[in-house]
């Protein structure tokens, strides 16, 4: 509805590409993960579109025990945009046109390189790109997440380690993707915690179903209190009398999210081991599950307490965002 009433006013256009018949056949993406290069003269990099492009894509990343960028971003002048730059994994272009009629917004896939995203941003002065950035900025960062989401589920498939996928669809009638490294550390009666492990970082998915009973569900007290619980039991910290549970002291959030024909409550927050000093960020999606007879708990989480945790957040929930049921 937010985007079929931009395009009524006017304001921006949105063009999608579809690459797939030759997007093997272009080079490989370059840049590191969670990394954006704005293609912008230094006048309009420090003033309006400039400023809004950081307020929001250089925001903090939320609920990390440390502040972290929603995106890394940097600039290079137009005039040094050649074809070394052209395969960057993400990629802002600004054009500033005095012959152009109106700012508008175009994204599109794979122009240099493949799995790409490229966004122009065209306009008759620096005002009305500006503008143009803040009418859309759920759009923009929308568009440049789901893009490195997607590189992940692309690898996931892949790559995939076939036999976890299969035990958990035989449980829950649907699985994510899991990508080679993952193995199942746990099998519980409606609990699975399958993780991918390093001498030093943990990325992390549980699994697990509590009862349906009614609408309250899928409210974050209810998904909060069955959390704990479940972790207390089958989940414990390195010592007795130590385990996995939510940070008490900042409130988890809560959003609903349609993606890929599904509808699920979406939980960040920070969890800690009782009695200890680990923790870390976690992501949950809940859903009901086919028969609507429980709630399914897909949960990402991550232990990295040596180095940032963004892009290893996103790795991971990146995985519980693709899931899928089995096709009947």
């Amino acid at each position: 509805m937010r985007t079929k009433t931009l395009l009524i006013a006017g304001f921006i256009v949105i063009l999608a590409t579809s690459c797939t018949d030759d997007a093997n056949l272009k080079q490989n993406i370059s840049g590191k993960a969670g990394e954006i290069m704005v293609v912008m003269n230094k006048y309009s990099w420090e003033s309006g579109p400039g400023q809004s492009l950081r307020s929001i894509l250089a925001v903090d990343f939320p609920y990390l025990p440390q502040q972290e960028p929603l995106f890394t971003i940097f600039n290079i002048n137009e005039n040094a945009f050649s074809s070394i730059f052209h395969t960057h994994r993400n990629i802002i272009i600004c054009n500033i046109n005095s012959e152009l009629d109106e700012a508008k917004m175009v994204i599109q896939k794979d122009i240099w390189a493949s799995p790409q995203i490229v966004v122009t941003l065209s306009g008759p002065d620096n005002e009305s790109v500006r503008e143009c950035i803040d009418n859309n900025r759920d759009l923009l960062r929308n568009a440049l997440e789901q893009a490195e989401r997607n590189r992940v589920i692309q690898n996931s498939k892949k790559f995939e380690e076939r036999s976890i996928r299969n035990y958990v669809s035989t449980m829950l009638g649907g699985s994510p993707f899991f990508p080679t490294g993952y193995k199942i550390k746990k099998r519980a009666d409606n609990f699975t915690w399958i993780a991918y492990e390093t001498t030093y970082t943990t990325q992390g998915v549980f699994i697990y179903t509590y009862p349906y009973r009614n609408e309250e569900d899928l409210t974050l007290s209810r998904i909060i209190a069955e959390r704990n619980l479940k972790l207390e039991k089958e989940v414990p910290g390195p010592l007795d009398n130590t385990y996995m549970t939510t940070n008490s002291l900042i409130e988890p959030s809560l959003r609903w999210v349609n993606y890929n024909n599904r509808q699920f409550v979406e939980i960040r927050g920070l969890w800690d081991v009782k009695n200890d000093f680990m923790g870390g960020p976690f992501v949950s999606h809940c859903f009901y599950d086919k028969d609507n007879h429980n709630i399914v708990v897909l949960e990402a989480f991550v232990y990295a307490p040596r180095y940032p945790k963004r892009d290893y957040l996103r790795q991971v929930e990146s995985i519980i965002y693709s899931f899928e049921w089995q096709k009947e």
